[in-house]
C-alpha cells in the first residue's frame, strides 16, 4: 500500500507540474498573440491617430511664433520649439498629416498602376506581353530617386507633384510579380477547366486570378507606402519637398546642429523610421494572413 500511496502522490506532483507548465506557456503565447497584434496594427493606428487626431487635442498652432527659439523640452512645450520659436509637438503632428496626405494616394496610384500594368502583360499575347516586360525592364533600370530629384526640380513644387513623381516611379516591381503570378497562374488546372467551359477573359480575371493575387497586391502596397514615406521624406530633407513634412523638418532641425537642440532631429527621424517599420509590419500581418 505504501509503494501504491508513493506512486499515485508521484503522479499528482508530476501531473500538476505538467499543468502548471502548460499554462505558462499558454499565457506566453496570449502575451505573445497581443504583442503581434499590437505590432502589426497599433503602431499604424497610433501614428494614424497622432497625425490628424492629435491637432484636435494639442490646440497650440504650428505656425505660432510667440515662444522662445529653440527651447529644450518642457511642460509648456513637450517637444521642445524650433529655431523661430513655433512648438515642435504641433509641427510633429502636422508634418505627419502632411506626410500621409502624399504618400497614401501615392501609394494607391502605384498600386493601381502596378497591378493593372502586371495583369495587361499576364493576359496579353506571348509577342505583346515580351514587348511590355522589355519596356518595364527599360523602366527599371531607372534610378528612381533621380527621377524624384530631376522631376521636382524641374516641375512647379506642390503635393499633386510630389504625388505624380512617387506614383510613377513606385509601380515596376508590382507590375512585374503580378505578371509572373498570372502567368503561373494562367497555366493551372483550373484555368484550363474554366476556359474549357466557355470562361472568357473577364471572368477569368475577377473570378479566378485577381482573388488569387489580391494578398499579393496588399503585402506590396503595404511596402510601397512605407516607399512612398521614405521618398517623401527624401525630397523634404533636400528641399525638394513640402515644406511642413517629417523630411524638411529634420533638415531645418540638422542646420542648427550646432546648438545641441536634439529634439528637432530625433523626433522627426524617429517618426520616419517609426513609419517605415508600421508599413513593413502591415505588410507582414497581411503576409501571414493575420488581421491587421
Amino acid at each position: 500500500m505504501s509503494s501504491e500511496a508513493t506512486s499515485n502522490k508521484g503522479q499528482k506532483f508530476f501531473g500538476a507540474f505538467f499543468r502548471k507548465i502548460t499554462e505558462f506557456f499558454f499565457e506566453k503565447q496570449k502575451t505573445f498573440a497581443s504583442w503581434h497584434w499590437i505590432r502589426h496594427a497599433g503602431l499604424p493606428m497610433l501614428l494614424a491617430l497622432f497625425c490628424f487626431l492629435g491637432p484636435y487635442v494639442w490646440r497650440l498652432s504650428p505656425t505660432a511664433d510667440d515662444a522662445a527659439a529653440i527651447a529644450a523640452p518642457a511642460w509648456a512645450h513637450p517637444a521642445g520649439t524650433d529655431d523661430l520659436g513655433r512648438d515642435e509637438l504641433a509641427r510633429l503632428m502636422r508634418g505627419g498629416a502632411e506626410t500621409l496626405s502624399v504618400a497614401v494616394p501615392a501609394a494607391v496610384v502605384a498600386v493601381l498602376l502596378g497591378a493593372a500594368y502586371g495583369m495587361l502583360a499576364g493576359f496579353a499575347p506571348a509577342v505583346v506581353g515580351r514587348m511590355l516586360m522589355c519596356l518595364l525592364d527599360a523602366l527599371l533600370a531607372l534610378p528612381s530617386l533621380v527621377v524624384l530629384l530631376c522631376g521636382a526640380a524641374m516641375l512647379p513644387p506642390g503635393p499633386v507633384t510630389d504625388c505624380g513623381l512617387i506614383a510613377i516611379t513606385a509601380w515596376f516591381s508590382l507590375a512585374r510579380l503580378v505578371r509572373s503570378e498570372i502567368v503561373a497562374l494562367r497555366d493551372r488546372d483550373f484555368a484550363h477547366a474554366a476556359r474549357q467551359l466557355g470562361a472568357g477573359p473577364w471572368h477569368m480575371a475577377y473570378v479566378h486570378y485577381v482573388p488569387n493575387i489580391s494578398r499579393l497586391i496588399a503585402v506590396n502596397a503595404a511596402l510601397i507606402l512605407g516607399d512612398a514615406i521614405l521618398s517623401l521624406s527624401s525630397l523634404g530633407f533636400l528641399g525638394l519637398g513640402p515644406a511642413e513634412s517629417w523630411g524638411s523638418m529634420l533638415r531645418s532641425g540638422l542646420a542648427v546642429i550646432g546648438r545641441n537642440a536634439w529634439w528637432l532631429i530625433l523626433p522627426p527621424g524617429l517618426l520616419i523610421a517609426g513609419s517605415l517599420y508600421a508599413a513593413s509590419a502591415a505588410g507582414e500581418a497581411i503576409a501571414e494572413g493575420r488581421a491587421a
